[in-house]
Protein backbone atom coordinates (compact mmCIF):
# COMPACT_ATOMS: atom_id res chain seq x y z
CA UNK A 1 0.00 0.00 0.00
CA UNK A 2 1.58 3.79 -1.24
CA UNK A 3 1.16 6.04 2.36
CA UNK A 4 -0.34 9.18 1.82
CA UNK A 5 2.13 11.57 1.56
CA UNK A 6 0.23 14.99 0.84
CA UNK A 7 0.65 16.40 4.34
CA UNK A 8 4.35 16.72 3.35
CA UNK A 9 3.66 19.61 0.81
CA UNK A 10 0.39 20.85 2.26
CA UNK A 11 -0.04 24.46 2.35
CA UNK A 12 -0.61 25.61 6.01
CA UNK A 13 -0.99 29.14 8.15
CA UNK A 14 2.26 30.61 8.64
CA UNK A 15 3.71 30.76 12.42
CA UNK A 16 2.81 33.57 14.22
CA UNK A 17 6.46 33.97 15.18
CA UNK A 18 10.22 32.93 14.64
CA UNK A 19 12.22 32.58 17.01
CA UNK A 20 15.99 31.90 16.79
CA UNK A 21 17.65 29.41 19.72
CA UNK A 22 21.49 30.37 17.65
CA UNK A 23 23.13 31.55 15.11
CA UNK A 24 23.18 28.93 12.64
CA UNK A 25 20.48 29.16 9.63
CA UNK A 26 18.84 25.77 11.32
CA UNK A 27 18.71 27.36 14.79
CA UNK A 28 14.90 28.64 14.70
CA UNK A 29 11.66 27.64 16.16
CA UNK A 30 8.08 28.24 14.48
CA UNK A 31 5.70 29.29 17.03
CA UNK A 32 1.95 29.17 16.87
CA UNK A 33 0.40 31.02 19.66
CA UNK A 34 -3.20 29.80 20.84
CA UNK A 35 -6.22 31.46 22.83
CA UNK A 36 -6.54 29.25 25.21
CA UNK A 37 -3.73 28.84 28.73
CA UNK A 38 -2.24 25.45 27.93
CA UNK A 39 1.04 23.93 28.09
CA UNK A 40 2.93 24.04 25.23
CA UNK A 41 3.50 21.65 22.29
CA UNK A 42 7.38 21.22 21.83
CA UNK A 43 7.25 19.49 18.01
CA UNK A 44 10.43 17.80 16.66
CA UNK A 45 10.21 16.85 13.07
CA UNK A 46 11.18 14.08 11.61
CA UNK A 47 13.13 13.02 8.10
CA UNK A 48 15.19 10.46 9.22
CA UNK A 49 17.87 13.37 10.20
CA UNK A 50 18.36 14.03 6.41
CA UNK A 51 18.96 17.46 5.45
CA UNK A 52 16.46 17.76 2.66
CA UNK A 53 13.48 17.25 5.38
CA UNK A 54 12.47 20.30 7.26
CA UNK A 55 10.22 21.71 9.44
CA UNK A 56 8.29 23.12 6.81
CA UNK A 57 5.95 19.72 6.48
CA UNK A 58 5.13 19.65 10.34
CA UNK A 59 2.95 23.65 9.51
CA UNK A 60 -0.09 21.94 8.94
CA UNK A 61 -0.03 19.83 12.41
CA UNK A 62 1.00 23.54 14.27
CA UNK A 63 -1.56 25.14 12.78
CA UNK A 64 -3.73 22.54 13.64
CA UNK A 65 -3.19 22.36 17.50
CA UNK A 66 -2.73 26.18 17.99
CA UNK A 67 -6.25 25.96 16.09
CA UNK A 68 -7.66 23.31 19.08
CA UNK A 69 -6.05 25.55 22.23
CA UNK A 70 -2.16 24.76 21.95
CA UNK A 71 0.43 26.84 21.64
CA UNK A 72 3.20 25.09 19.61
CA UNK A 73 6.78 25.36 19.03
CA UNK A 74 8.03 23.77 15.87
CA UNK A 75 11.81 23.03 16.34
CA UNK A 76 14.62 23.17 13.32
CA UNK A 77 17.75 21.76 14.08
CA UNK A 78 21.04 21.10 12.34
CA UNK A 79 21.01 17.67 10.29
CA UNK A 80 24.73 16.87 8.74
CA UNK A 81 25.07 13.40 7.98
CA UNK A 82 27.70 11.88 10.35
CA UNK A 83 27.38 14.54 13.02
CA UNK A 84 24.69 13.52 14.93
CA UNK A 85 26.24 15.51 18.02
CA UNK A 86 25.29 18.60 16.24
CA UNK A 87 21.43 17.69 15.91
CA UNK A 88 21.76 16.94 19.88
CA UNK A 89 23.15 19.83 21.14
CA UNK A 90 20.68 21.74 19.22
CA UNK A 91 17.86 19.99 20.82
CA UNK A 92 19.57 20.25 23.91
CA UNK A 93 20.13 23.89 23.40
CA UNK A 94 16.56 24.80 22.37
CA UNK A 95 15.02 23.46 25.18
CA UNK A 96 17.17 25.39 27.47
CA UNK A 97 16.65 27.95 26.15
CA UNK A 98 12.71 28.01 26.03
CA UNK A 99 12.07 29.95 29.10
CA UNK A 100 13.91 32.77 27.63
CA UNK A 101 11.62 32.13 24.20
CA UNK A 102 7.95 31.10 26.01
CA UNK A 103 5.80 31.28 28.07
CA UNK A 104 6.79 27.62 30.21
CA UNK A 105 4.48 27.94 33.38
CA UNK A 106 2.38 25.73 32.37
CA UNK A 107 4.55 23.08 31.31
CA UNK A 108 5.20 21.70 27.97
CA UNK A 109 5.10 18.38 26.23
CA UNK A 110 7.72 17.09 23.97
CA UNK A 111 6.25 15.66 20.57
CA UNK A 112 8.16 14.02 17.83
CA UNK A 113 8.04 12.25 14.50
CA UNK A 114 9.83 9.42 13.09
CA UNK A 115 13.45 10.67 13.69
CA UNK A 116 11.92 13.76 15.88
CA UNK A 117 10.08 11.18 18.15
CA UNK A 118 14.05 9.42 18.85
CA UNK A 119 15.56 12.77 19.56
CA UNK A 120 12.57 13.28 21.78
CA UNK A 121 12.71 10.30 23.44
CA UNK A 122 16.07 11.37 23.90
CA UNK A 123 16.06 14.77 25.40
CA UNK A 124 13.10 13.26 27.83
CA UNK A 125 15.85 10.95 28.80
CA UNK A 126 19.08 12.62 28.96
CA UNK A 127 18.34 16.26 29.46
CA UNK A 128 15.33 15.83 32.55
CA UNK A 129 14.06 19.19 31.01
CA UNK A 130 12.44 21.52 33.76
CA UNK A 131 8.43 21.75 33.48
CA UNK A 132 8.47 18.75 31.33
CA UNK A 133 4.97 17.08 31.63
CA UNK A 134 4.94 14.29 29.31
CA UNK A 135 6.31 12.49 25.76
CA UNK A 136 4.50 11.44 22.91
CA UNK A 137 6.79 9.78 20.49
CA UNK A 138 4.91 9.29 17.01
CA UNK A 139 5.92 6.14 15.06
CA UNK A 140 9.55 6.45 16.59
CA UNK A 141 12.88 5.30 15.41
CA UNK A 142 13.13 4.36 19.11
CA UNK A 143 15.17 1.25 18.56
CA UNK A 144 18.41 2.07 16.79
CA UNK A 145 20.07 -1.24 15.90
CA UNK A 146 16.91 -2.31 14.96
CA UNK A 147 16.02 0.53 12.44
CA UNK A 148 19.92 -0.51 10.73
CA UNK A 149 18.84 -3.73 10.65
CA UNK A 150 16.39 -3.38 8.76
CA UNK A 151 17.83 -0.32 6.73
CA UNK A 152 15.15 1.90 7.04
CA UNK A 153 15.39 4.48 4.46
CA UNK A 154 18.30 3.34 2.86
CA UNK A 155 20.71 3.60 5.84
CA UNK A 156 19.22 6.46 7.55
CA UNK A 157 20.78 5.43 10.81
CA UNK A 158 24.54 5.08 9.41
CA UNK A 159 23.68 8.34 7.67
CA UNK A 160 22.54 10.06 10.96
CA UNK A 161 25.90 8.86 13.29
CA UNK A 162 28.19 7.96 10.87
CA UNK A 163 29.40 4.51 11.44
CA UNK A 164 29.50 2.27 14.18
CA UNK A 165 26.51 1.89 17.54
CA UNK A 166 25.64 5.03 19.52
CA UNK A 167 23.78 3.28 22.42
CA UNK A 168 23.85 6.78 24.07
CA UNK A 169 21.36 8.16 21.56
CA UNK A 170 19.72 5.08 21.15
CA UNK A 171 16.19 5.30 23.02
CA UNK A 172 15.64 1.34 23.69
CA UNK A 173 19.21 1.36 25.33
CA UNK A 174 18.77 4.47 27.43
CA UNK A 175 17.15 4.57 31.16
CA UNK A 176 13.21 5.17 30.98
CA UNK A 177 12.29 8.73 31.33
CA UNK A 178 11.04 10.17 34.48
CA UNK A 179 8.04 11.98 32.75
CA UNK A 180 5.23 10.07 30.99
CA UNK A 181 6.19 8.57 27.98
CA UNK A 182 3.09 7.86 25.07
CA UNK A 183 3.84 5.67 21.90
CA UNK A 184 1.69 6.08 18.95
CA UNK A 185 2.45 4.07 15.65
CA UNK A 186 0.27 2.59 12.98
CA UNK A 187 -0.42 -0.61 12.39
CA UNK A 188 0.07 0.12 8.79
CA UNK A 189 3.16 2.03 8.66
CA UNK A 190 6.05 1.01 6.26
CA UNK A 191 8.30 3.62 6.88
CA UNK A 192 8.86 2.97 10.71
CA UNK A 193 7.51 -0.82 11.18
CA UNK A 194 5.67 -1.12 14.55
CA UNK A 195 7.91 -3.70 15.77
CA UNK A 196 10.75 -0.97 16.11
CA UNK A 197 8.34 0.91 19.24
CA UNK A 198 7.18 -2.32 20.33
CA UNK A 199 10.83 -3.25 21.21
CA UNK A 200 11.17 0.15 22.93
CA UNK A 201 8.09 -0.94 24.88
CA UNK A 202 9.51 -4.09 25.50
CA UNK A 203 12.72 -2.39 27.54
CA UNK A 204 10.18 0.56 29.03
CA UNK A 205 7.14 -1.19 30.20
CA UNK A 206 6.31 1.81 31.82
CA UNK A 207 5.35 3.83 28.99
CA UNK A 208 1.94 3.86 27.22
CA UNK A 209 1.90 1.94 23.98
CA UNK A 210 -1.10 2.86 21.73
CA UNK A 211 -1.66 1.10 18.49
CA UNK A 212 -3.61 2.67 15.79
CA UNK A 213 -5.16 0.13 13.46
CA UNK A 214 -4.43 0.69 9.60
CA UNK A 215 -2.64 3.81 10.28
CA UNK A 216 0.59 4.82 8.02
CA UNK A 217 3.55 6.75 8.87
CA UNK A 218 2.75 9.94 8.02
CA UNK A 219 -1.19 9.88 8.93
CA UNK A 220 -0.17 10.61 12.59
CA UNK A 221 1.33 13.73 11.84
CA UNK A 222 -2.15 14.80 9.28
CA UNK A 223 -4.95 16.84 10.69
CA UNK A 224 -7.12 15.59 8.15
CA UNK A 225 -6.30 11.57 8.74
CA UNK A 226 -8.82 9.27 11.13
CA UNK A 227 -5.47 8.97 12.99
CA UNK A 228 -4.56 12.21 14.01
CA UNK A 229 -7.65 12.09 16.64
CA UNK A 230 -5.68 9.17 18.81
CA UNK A 231 -2.83 11.95 18.64
CA UNK A 232 -4.81 14.60 19.88
CA UNK A 233 -6.91 12.50 22.51
CA UNK A 234 -3.34 11.40 23.97
CA UNK A 235 -2.05 14.85 23.96
CA UNK A 236 -5.43 16.34 25.59
CA UNK A 237 -4.44 13.14 28.14
CA UNK A 238 -1.21 14.47 28.82
CA UNK A 239 -2.19 18.16 29.24
CA UNK A 240 -5.79 17.83 31.39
Amino acid sequence: MKEDRSVLSREAREPDEELRYGDHPDQVIDYWHAKEYRPLVVFIHGGFWRPEFDRMHARPLGEALSDLGWPVLSLEYRREPGDPDATTDDIRTAIDRLPDLADVHAGYVLMGHSAGGQLALWAATTLNPVRLRGVIALAPVADLLMADRLGLDEGAVQDFIGSGVRNDLDPVHLPASIAPVSLVHGTADTRVPITVTESYFSAHPTARLHRVEGAAHFDLIDPESEAWHDVTAELTRLTS
